[in-house]
């Protein structure tokens, strides 16, 4: 497309055009004589504002502008997994190859290889009337995830030509259909989608099944449903990245897509290494068979920031489409509202809470109304599971990124800077954090572990917060004056907190818990609580009780009994009866 429109002013990514344009709202332009991808957020009778999301230093006013007449967009097809791309889908590996180590700008490369060949098998045949959403094609991405390929959502019609099965690229035509206009279109592997639309879908499903993920504290006191939303807040140094990446391994989502937007470069470079070297449990192949990585650095330019989470939850939409069930892990949100804050000042919006702008809550709002469980088009199931971690500034969970993002999420787990500095992790504070997904769960819980589960939920969550407020009159009087019913409250409740909600990321058999064995070292602990119940109450001094071991045994368990030989629960329960039986004689 020729030049239309030459540059008027530059402020930092803000990129102006002055007198009137025939641009759209949302399009895609190219900026300056390298071609700097950038999109309209502005327009008036004066002027037309661009946001560009590579760095605009050099640029100058008069250089050219070219519009693109389509919205920032992203293309979807066979080859996404096992790529890292950076805020607007652009491949880093390749980028790589073309610059060096550094990301050269204007650099227009395709997010998918249209080299590559790909196996692919016809699902459809001449005749066949199509619509949009539905599955035409299939071919194997990786080793465990076969690509399904659809009819955009905006065609339908009669199939008049099909491919032979065999080895095709994503430019090549597998089918051709003719719409209800007689229009011909020919369709390939891959499509566009405007990042920052939704895709649709058929039916919103309620949220009844969790999305496991083997942490105990998520599992047992706070689950998260498949199709829902988790925020986990959190200060410097308190474990959000760490939880993040233990998500991003552990649960049972089928497509993990992990969004680094404004961190550190080096925890980027962390990711990359330990997911390449991640064996996936479910499958036994390399963790980053069904990831995908989107990385933005606090390095790179901040407009590229804003984008990179909604080309994200597109990536999570376009596989919950085909039947999958996606889990998307923005680490952090924090740093996207920066990126809001510092273009809404440089185009002088009037600022609301801490210089963020008023409109705030409502791209919150967007980005996690994008979650759910659905009825797709193609009358699959599929859901997108948004976990955004937040970056309060000294933990302050008052300022306003954390308390929008709570009204928006239904799970919140509240990291907490003194659990993480004794080396309690996930540093959880389980009197701070809480779940709304538990009675919608609890069907799930029901048939699928034990009728028990939840009653032992509730006992070890009443447990705990009796603990917490003992722990405020142990301070004013210590723990010695406490009659021994409280010290057997306080004994249990450090058996929970460091035999149960305390795991371990580097012990094979802690770093994954499967439910069952969590339902089983929750029947045990409360076993020993009611079996100690008995002995308090014949007057039986407590160091009695203390003195068997049994404590420090529960507290150890995680450890002691592997994940594959949940018999050994049984001799637990049978040593914990014989010892207290011992001493009620």
């Amino acid at each position: 497309m020729s030049t239309e429109y030459i540059i008027y002013g530059i402020n930092g990514p803000v990129v102006t055009i002055k007198g009137k344009t025939s641009l759209q709202i949302m399009e895609t332009v190219y900026v300056g004589k390298i071609g700097l991808v950038g999109e309209v957020i502005k327009i008036d009778e004066d002027f037309t504002t661009i946001q560009v999301y590579e760095e605009t230093a050099g640029l100058r006013p008069g250089e050219p502008v070219t519009p693109t007449g389509s919205p920032m967009s992203v293309i979807l097809g066979p080859g996404l997994l096992k790529n890292i791309f950076d805020g607007i889908e652009r491949p880093l590996e390749k980028i790589e190859d073309v610059s060096g180590p550094f990301i050269s700008r204007g650099i227009n490369l395709s997010s998918i290889d249209e080299k590559k060949v790909w196996s692919v098998t016809p699902l459809v045949k001449v005749g066949d009337k199509i619509k949009g959403g539905d599955i035409f094609a299939s071919c194997p991405e990786t080793d465990v995830i076969a690509h399904k390929s659809m009819l955009p959502p905006t065609l339908s019609g009669e199939v008049t030509k099909v491919a032979e099965a065999g080895e095709y690229t994503i430019n090549d035509t597998i089918i051709e259909i003719k719409d209800e206009k007689g229009q011909t279109h020919e369709i390939g592997l891959a499509q566009r989608w405007p990042i920052r639309r939704p895709r649709p879908t058929a039916n919103r499903l309620p949220l009844t099944r969790p999305l496991i993920t083997g942490q105990r504290i998520i599992d047992t006191l706070f689950p998260v449903a498949k199709g829902g939303a988790a925020a986990i807040p959190g200060g410097f140094g308190t474990g959000k990245t760490m939880t993040q990446h233990q998500l991003a391994k552990w649960c049972d989502a089928d497509i993990i897509i992990y969004v680094g937007c404004g961190e550190r470069g080096n925890e980027m470079t962390q990711v990359l290494n330990e997911f390449s070297e991640l064996v996936d449990p479910r499958t036994a192949k390399s963790l980053l068979d069904r990831t995908i990585l989107i990385a933005n650095t606090s390095n790179m330019p901040v407009a590229a920031r804003e984008a990179s989470i909604y080309t994200g939850i597109t990536l999570a939409e376009y596989y919950r489409d085909m039947g999958y069930h996606t889990a998307l892990m923005a680490d952090s949100t924090s740093r996207w509202a920066e990126a809001l804050r510092e273009i809404s000042g440089r185009l002088e919006e009037m600022p609301a809470d801490e210089g963020f702008p008023a409109y705030l809550p409502s791209r919150l709002s967007e980005f996690y109304e994008r979650s759910g469980y659905f009825e797709n088009l193609n009358g699959s199931e599929g859901s997108v599971t948004l976990i955004g971690a937040v970056s309060p500034q000294g933990s302050d969970f008052s300022e306003p990124v954390t308390q929008n993002t709570k009204r928006f999420t239904r799970c919140f787990w509240a990291l907490d800077k003194s659990l993480a500095y004794a080396r309690h992790y996930p540093a959880i504070n389980w009197m701070n954090s809480y779940s709304e997904y538990t009675d919608d769960l609890k069907a799930w819980y029901d048939e699928n572990v034990s009728p028990d589960f939840f009653t032992y939920r509730t006992e070890i969550s009443a447990i705990l917060a009796e603990e917490s407020n003992l722990m405020e009159i142990v301070k004013l009087i210590g723990a010695d004056m406490l009659p021994d019913n409280q010290k057997l409250i306080i004994e249990i409740a450090r058996v929970i907190r460091v035999g149960f909600l305390q795991q371990n990321a580097f012990h094979q058999d802690d770093t994954y818990v499967p439910m069952q064995k969590q339902f089983l070292m929750m029947r045990e602990i409360l076993h020993l609580y009611k079996r100690s119940g008995e002995v308090i109450a014949r007057q039986i001094p407590i160091s009695q009780l203390t003195s068997g071991g049994l404590f420090d045994r529960l507290a150890k368990m995680k450890y002691d009994i592997p994940n594959d030989k949940p018999e050994i629960f049984e001799e637990i329960s049978s040593d914990i009866d014989s010892f207290i039986n011992s001493l009620l004689r």
